[in-house]
């Protein structure tokens, strides 16, 4: 069987990853220790996103003709991917909050939203809370004028109550 027979299977797998994810970062995992790199993929797997070392030959060729392919200077050196379909945020956010333990770990850039970040756009994306928090927030904004309304009309009614 030729080489190029066997890595079509690889190359096919990481297409279809990047087919309809919102975020792909690209990182740089070597100094880690198997411990770390294990709570690391845990964190990720709970949060819905695929993380996986490749070739980076494999990806340059399963990202040709996507918004990925922008992705391409960052592949040099040992490289992992973290694929999101679901929350834009999570591989950033997880991935730097972990690399404040584990200083060797180094975010080279990422593709969010078909949109090209290096390496310090990323860490600014990964200051973007999840999708739930800003919900939870909003949730609360909408709901201290309404708390703070009936609490008003309460003390109005107990006044006029004692008088």
């Amino acid at each position: 069987m030729a080489k190029v027979e066997l890595k079509q299977p690889i190359i096919a797998e990481i297409s279809e990853l990047l087919d309809g994810a919102q975020t792909a970062v690209v990182v740089d995992y070597r100094g880690l220790t198997v411990e770390q790199d294990t709570v690391l993929r845990k964190q990720l797997r709970e949060a819905g996103v695929t993380y996986k070392v490749y070739k980076n030959t494999m990806i340059r060729f399963a990202a040709k003709g996507t918004p990925f392919e922008a992705l391409d200077p960052n592949l040099e050196g040992p490289t992992a991917l973290a694929v999101s379909k679901s929350d834009a945020t999570a591989p950033a956010r997880i991935i730097a909050n972990f690399a404040k333990t584990a200083p060797k770990l180094e975010i080279k850039g990422g593709v969010v939203e078909d949109t090209y970040y290096d390496a310090k756009g990323m860490q600014v994306i990964a200051t973007i809370p999840s999708r739930e928090e800003l919900l939870g927030k909003l949730l609360g904004s909408i709901q201290s004028p309404i708390t703070n309304l009936a609490r008003v009309l309460n003390q109005i009614a107990e006044a006029k109550a004692e008088a």
